[in-house]
């Protein structure tokens, strides 16, 4: 294979200045990152439990409205059908 082949072992085989470089880097991307998130997620309008709370009760008056509407305008059908004869 290689005539000048090197055996390898602990002291030959290292990460070196570039390893150590390369690790370095990615400590401060990963600082930068965790720092941008934060952020975000700061920025985030999460709604509150008496919101929520306020919108499924205007949605069922919503329903039941809708309801009382659909109710009424059946009556009024079968009213009018009922006189046409």
């Amino acid at each position: 294979m290689l005539p000048l082949a090197i055996p390898l072992n602990n002291d030959t085989v290292s990460p070196g200045f570039l390893g150590f470089g390369v690790f370095i880097a990615l400590l401060i991307a990963l600082v930068f990152l965790v720092r941008s998130m934060n952020k975000q997620i700061r920025k985030i309008q999460a709604p509150k439990e008496a919101d929520l709370k306020q919108q499924e009760w205007e949605a069922a008056q919503a329903a039941k409205e809708a309801k009382a509407e659909s109710g009424e305008a059946k009556a009024e059908a079968a009213k009018a059908e009922g006189s046409g004869d």
